[in-house]
This record gives C-alpha cells, structure tokens and sequence, in this order.
C-alpha cells in the first residue's frame, strides 16, 4: 500500500472518493470538501487540507480529510481552555491536526476505509499516519470531530482520549403528517407549538421550500447576504462564500434544502438545509426583520414537517439550544477522538475527559426528563 498526504482533493477523482465514503453523508462527500478548499472557505480562517490517502496499487482504498489548523474557530468542539493552559505553560498549542468537516457539527464517517478493506487495519494506518505527521510538524495533538458510531467504538478500544458532547436530534416515528406528529406531545407542548405556527400566518407570512436544482442566481444571492446578516449582528465571520453555496447547489442540488419567507412580496428571511438518505442537517439562518416566532417555523417546522413527508428518518438542526427540547428534539451524545503529544498534557486531558464524561451524561439525562412527549403507560 502506498500511504499520501495531499493538500488539495482537486487531485483525488470525485468518484473514487466518494466510493470509499460508504456513506450518503453530504459533509464528507468530495463535492463539498473540494468546494470548500475552491471557493475560499479554507484558508483565510486557518484551515489547510493536509489530507491522508491509502491506495493499493492506482485503487484508492482509504482516507481522511484532515487539516493543519492555526487556531480552533469553526470546529465546535471547543478546545480553548486546552490552548490557554499549554500557553500558560510556555508550550505552543498550535499548529494542531484536525480531522473534521469545517463549520459543521454534524457526525459523519472521519476514518473512510473501502468496504473491500480491512476497517481496522486501515483506520490504523490512517490514525498511526496522523500521530506521525503531526510528530514531524510539530504538532500539540490530532483531533477527530463528531465521530460516527463506527470511528467512535475505533478510538475507544484504541484508547484515545474520548470527549462526550451532546446535541439535540428528532426522530422520525413513522409519523403520517405534522399533526399526528403533534399527537404524541402533551397538550401544553403541542398548544404551544400550533400557537407559534399560527402566528407566523397571522402575520402575513408564506414559506417556501426550494432545493438546489430550484434556486435561480438572484435567490443565491438573496440567501448568502441572509446568511451573512447573521454573522454580522453576532461580530461572526461568514466563512462560505457565494461561490460555495452556488457550487453545491449545482453538483449536489437534491442534497440542499432551503426554506424562503416572504413578506408583502418580499424576501426577509431563509434558512439552509443539507440532507442525504434518512438524515435532515439544519445550517444557516437569516432574517432582515424581527418577525415573531419566524425562526422556528424556518429552521424547525419547516424541516420536520420535510422529513415527514419524505421519509427521512432524522432531523439534526444544529448545535446548542435547549429550547428544541420542547418542539420534539431530543438530548443525543455527539464524540470526539483526541491524541495529545505532550505526555503531561495527555495525562491531564485524559483525566479532565473522564471526568467531563461523568458531568455531560448526567446532564443528558436530565434533559430527557423535560421531554414534551406522552409519557407512556
């Protein structure tokens, strides 16, 4: 086998990449990791592809995206208080390795093995490669974000140091429509959320929901300064370009939900989805006026309202928020792997994880206990 690190996936093919995914996972798909790199996502914001790939003979078999990272912004499993004890030390934190998809929490497949291939002899490969190039760069550590099920049981049995997070995900019980979706809530709960929808109408409001293959270059336009509003207002930095989205609306069109509100005929407000076979990921919102209750039904009814009547099996609108408890979103661990270089720190942050474990699954736990579903008999 030949082992590689390049800096760009526009020299890997599409369809060789996107072979080795085993997955319909939007993220990790060579569309939009190579549309990232394309349309100055990347590197303007310390991100610089520093991609594994394994071939045996010209077949590749196994990779992982991964990037040399000068800073932690846009990775959502925050490592500051670990950048500021290393600097307190007198020990350079950065340059770091990360393997993750770039300013989206969303789990995927990080360790991308053929199926042809031994998993576990080449996720050994590809962790081993990455401890060693991080060696050879003096990097603090490696870092493996938002790990699916798979890649998370790889990294516990190897013993990394595992960190525990948590998001809020719906779940799609063969409802038949909105309404009997509702039905499964208690009175309060569902009141509330038919209040919230009605008030939305009240005002004038209509929604629409677009694909990729849907949008004209005006309503792109009209999206991404809806998209950057929010940064704005929040001193953020509106890290995808135009360019970007209108790429992948192009080459993965059904694999992008947008939902538009129009008010007396006008835009003033749009959120972005990304979707594969059973999964619904929400983005990005922005609105140019303050409408009430509008934010739910764009980032949240909208969408679950699409995954039932298509089918999907989930709906994974983002990080943070407690407030989606009550609207039918519930409590789920989100992990991340992570290999330190210093054998002090490594010892530190291997205790501080356990730890941090123990609190994190107790919070979940309590979090379920706010459920807004029937409790069953």
């Amino acid at each position: 086998m030949r082992i590689e690190i390049i800096d760009s996936l526009s020299t890997i093919d599409t369809a060789a990449w996107d072979s080795i995914t085993n997955s319909s996972n939007p993220f990790i798909q060579h569309t939009f990791l190579n549309a990232l790199e394309q349309q100055r996502c990347l590197h303007d914001y310390g991100w610089y592809p520093q991609h594994i790939v394994i071939y045996d003979k010209d077949q590749l078999v196994a990779a992982m995206p991964m990037y040399i990272k000068d800073n932690s912004y846009g990775e959502l499993v925050f490592d500051w208080a670990w950048a500021d004890a290393y600097h307190r030390s007198g020990i350079p934190y950065y340059p770091k390795l990360v393997t993750a998809i770039p300013y989206t929490p969303a789990a995927g497949p990080r360790l991308l093995v053929d199926k042809n291939q031994d998993y576990q002899s080449c996720a050994k490969i590809l962790t081993d490669t990455a401890r060693t190039h991080a060696n050879e760069l003096k990097a603090s550590s490696v870092h493996w974000l938002f790990t699916n099920q798979q890649d998370t049981e790889f990294f516990k049995d190897q013993g990394y140091a595992m960190r525990l997070g948590y998001q809020f995900h719906w779940h799609n019980n063969n409802y038949e429509s909105f309404e009997h979706y509702l039905s499964f809530m208690s009175a309060d709960k569902r009141k509330k959320i038919k209040r919230e929808r009605r008030r939305v109408e009240e005002q004038g409001i209509e929604l629409e929901v677009r694909h990729g293959d849907e949008m004209t270059d005006e309503l792109w336009l009209i999206f991404h300064d809806f998209y950057c509003s929010t940064f704005d207002r929040k001193s953020g930095m509106p890290t995808l370009s135009l360019e970007f989205f209108q790429e992948v609306g192009k080459y993965m069109p059904r694999n992008i939900v947008l939902v538009f509100a129009k008010y007396e005929n006008q835009y003033v407000a749009s959120a972005v989805n990304f979707k594969d076979d059973d999964v619904l990921y929400g983005r990005h919102w922005g609105c140019n006026e303050d409408f009430h209750s509008l934010h739910f039904e764009a980032c949240y009814y909208q969408g679950l309202e699409y995954c039932i009547k298509h089918g999907l099996k989930s709906f994974e609108p983002g990080a943070q928020g407690e407030h989606k408890i009550s609207r039918g979103f519930l409590p789920t661990p989100i992990w991340s792997a992570h290999w330190v270089a210093h054998p002090e720190f490594a010892k530190i942050i291997g205790k501080h994880v356990k730890q941090e474990q123990e609190g994190m699954q107790h919070y979940i736990n309590s979090l379920m206990l706010h459920s807004p579903f029937k409790q069953s008999s």
